[in-house]
């Protein structure tokens, strides 16, 4: 194991080009996608009208406002008197800096867009969004939420990674500096694509083999790459850099470990999780390597399965049991 150790810490060589298919032509399709600003008519709001405020808000933003105030500020009826004014005054300083950060968000929106056509080329029954809706919530809230008519995207946590909110004490102890080094506007695009993948396809594997879990979270990852097949793959895998080029240099290692330990049919999700659940590091593989390395090689085998298959649809990828792909993709790197 102390050879998988080293080969991570020394591993430095750059990612060969990705030489992926070519990409299906998107700009014809038609995408309707809105961007709301909430955040700016929420700070802009009188607390001495309270009442009156939020129902003027509820107008212009039906159905996220009551989302918002209940779900996202965790508030009540009762209580919102008190704690709106409230997180006003402890957000404010976050705000006041939301315009030179974000600017008007139009690349970010014009990404989210790129992407729903992908979505819509591959998958044209599912219902998307027609609305980008972006909010102020607190720190410890969603980051990005589908609502019944809109994506929603909490800009509290995407000020970037070295923002004071996220090395305060408080901050860290929520997010660690592996979570929260992610915190970028640049994931936004991810975030917002992956929440859409989630619930075309919400997680069936709790509980199924390794193995199988691994290819049900590559098949996500495949997706990721088609719906933002320009962005980078450290961006969609939330690997470093240094990582992911470690992760292809040590393929076969890491394969090994799952080999050598017998892991591949384990269900136990003690065992399981040490490999599906994002962490600073994978234990045996030590120090260099990402969290959630199960991701990386059920993409790999999904990489594979899809090279011999390649007829085969995504709805087609999405449908396959998970291990009955992983047997017919004979994935045993070199």
């Amino acid at each position: 194991m102390k050879k998988l150790v080293l080969a991570f810490l020394i591993a430095a060589v750059l990612l060969s080009c990705k030489q992926g298919p070519k990409l299906p032509d998107v700009s014809g399709v038609t995408v309707n996608l809105v961007t709301y600003r909430f955040e700016k008519d929420f700070f802009a709001i009188d607390t001495l009208q309270l009442n009156a405020s939020l129902d003027a808000l509820n107008r212009k933003y039906p159905g996220f406002t009551r989302d918002f105030l209940f779900n996202i500020l965790g508030t009540t009826p009762d209580l919102a008197s008190r704690d709106v004014p409230a997180f006003l005054r402890s957000y404010q300083t976050i705000y006041a800096g939301n315009d030179l950060l974000f600017g008007n968000l139009q690349s970010i929106s014009n990404q989210v867009k790129e992407g729903f056509r992908y979505v819509h080329y591959y998958f044209p029954e599912y219902k998307l969004p027609g609305k980008l809706i972006t909010f102020i919530g607190p720190i410890d809230s969603y980051s990005c939420i589908l609502t019944q008519d809109a994506i929603a995207v909490g800009l509290q946590l995407f000020l970037g990674k070295d923002h004071p909110i996220y090395a305060s004490e408080q901050g860290q102890a929520m997010y660690p500096g592996f979570v929260s080094r992610r915190f970028d506007k640049a994931y936004i695009p991810v975030n917002v694509l992956r929440n859409i993948i989630d619930d075309m396809y919400p997680a069936q594997h709790p509980g199924k083999p390794l193995v199988e879990q691994m290819v049900e979270s590559g098949k996500k990852m495949y997706l990721l790459d088609q719906f933002l097949p320009e962005l980078p793959d450290t961006l969609k895998t939330g690997y470093s850099k240094a990582q992911l080029e470690a992760c292809y240099k040590n393929e076969r290692n890491i394969w090994s470990m799952f080999i050598q330990n017998e892991l591949l049919y384990k269900s136990d999700p003690q065992v399981t999780r040490d490999y599906m659940v994002d962490g600073p590091v994978t234990q045996l593989l030590g120090e260099g390597s990402p969290g959630n390395i199960g991701q990386f090689t059920g993409w790999q085998i999904v990489k594979k399965w899809m090279e011999k298959n390649k007829q085969a649809s995504l709805k087609d990828l999405m449908q396959k049991d998970p291990g009955q792909l992983f047997t017919e993709s004979k994935y045993k790197p070199s």
